[in-house]
């Protein structure tokens, strides 16, 4: 190594270099997943457009602030607490905002290029977010018997039309059983009121 410097401060940190495999990303686990997301979907939001460098960078920035904006855990069990752990808090110590965008039609001018850029962006963020939602919905519930959704876990919204960043988080304040005693209908408690949502509209957090 030709920087002593860097060699030393690794030694006192005792800090290990662990490499991958040739040709075997699947190693990586959880945080590999998240970059053959990020690769999938770039792919097909930009298709065959031609982008410059600085585009480029652009776009992979704010996708980047996107992936890194998704809630993990509820920061607290305070049932009046909103808020949740993301990535972005392990990166700059708070989450991650942006400032709401208006929908970019799709017949643009070619020489429009930044709406070109906000329009991939937005459509990254429709199909990422979607797909997000959906795996947290885990399809097995319908075949084995997964525990129900109880007072005060905190969960996304799914909902439509949400701007690149922004997501719509609620903590359960009561429970409405059916007839199996299976929960199906809740009580939630958001930033703007109390609602009533099947939990086919609700994702819990990943991480407990």
């Amino acid at each position: 190594m030709k920087d002593k410097s860097i060699y030393q401060f690794l030694t006192t940190e005792n800090i290990n270099w662990r490499f991958n495999p040739p040709a075997s990303p699947h190693f990586g686990g959880l945080w590999e997943s998240v970059v053959k997301s990020f690769k999938f979907h770039l792919k097909r939001v930009i298709g065959t457009a031609s982008v410059t460098f600085e585009e480029l960078a652009t776009i992979t920035s704010q996708i980047e602030a996107c992936l890194n904006s998704r809630p993990l855990s509820g920061i607290s069990n305070d049932p009046n607490d909103l808020s949740a752990l993301t990535p972005g808090h392990f990166l700059i110590g708070k989450p991650l905002t942006a400032i709401p965008q208006v929908p970019i039609p799709d017949d643009l001018h070619l020489c429009d290029r930044w709406r070109m850029i906000q329009r991939i962006i937005q459509h990254f963020w429709n199909r990422w977010s979607n797909e997000y939602l959906t795996k947290l919905q885990s399809r097995p519930k319908w075949r084995t018997l997964q525990p129900d959704i109880k007072v005060g876990d905190l969960v996304l919204i799914k909902h439509e039309n949400l701007a690149p960043l922004q997501w719509r988080l609620g903590r359960i304040v009561k429970t409405f059983p059916g007839g199996d005693n299976r929960v199906r209908v809740v009580e939630l408690k958001t930033e703007s009121g109390k609602l009533l949502r099947p939990i086919s509209k609700l994702c819990k957090l990943p991480i407990t």
